[in-house]
């Protein structure tokens, strides 16, 4: 089967359901399980949206049509939110708190949504805007990109972002 970066972003979309529902999974007692799959998911989920933020989004919103380009505002909409609230609001949290799983319930609930939406209407119309070549070219420079230090430093920027936004804004006390 020939590379195609809709199949690649679906399928770490599908990787990061099974994160969210190991996570499900936990209870208060599982502090280091806890810290552990928030690590692994922060690891599949800042790399995937910084890049399609910084690539494939742009690229969509060039060659959508008014459907399109709503659709592409939402998924901006989207990221926006997760990362500048619904991530960090976790993180503030300790692993060992029930805070800690009601945050990490929205953020999977969060995730599952935007990964669904994204699948059944933006994936369905980039299909049609991308022939397989182009999007066997978008996969290949997303698998390039991953491992350069420009991926990094553009992770690093989102979570620190994130950081900063909690600051000023920070979640409710327990």
């Amino acid at each position: 089967m020939a590379a195609d970066i809709l199949k690649t972003l679906k399928d770490e979309h599908d990787h990061l359901r099974d994160l969210f529902k190991k996570m499900e999974d936990t209870t208060e007692r599982a502090e280091k399980g806890r810290t552990e799959l928030l690590e692994k998911i922060k690891q599949g989920l800042i790399p995937h949206a910084v890049w399609e933020e910084e690539v494939f989004y742009p690229e969509f919103k060039k060659r959508a049509d008014r459907d399109g380009r709503k659709t592409h505002a939402e998924a901006v909409a989207e990221h926006r939110a997760v990362e500048l609230r619904v991530l960090p609001d976790l993180e503030a949290a300790s692993p060992t708190t029930t805070e800690f799983a009601g945050r990490a319930k929205v953020l999977g609930e969060f995730v599952d949504h935007h990964a669904t939406e994204e699948e059944n209407t933006m994936f369905k119309m980039a299909r049609a805007m991308f022939s397989t070549e182009e999007r066997a070219q978008l996969d290949a420079q997303y698998k390039e990109w991953k491992g350069t230090p420009a991926a990094a430093k553009a992770i690093e920027k989102a979570l620190r972002k994130g950081a900063e936004a909690n600051k000023a804004n920070p979640p409710p006390a327990s």
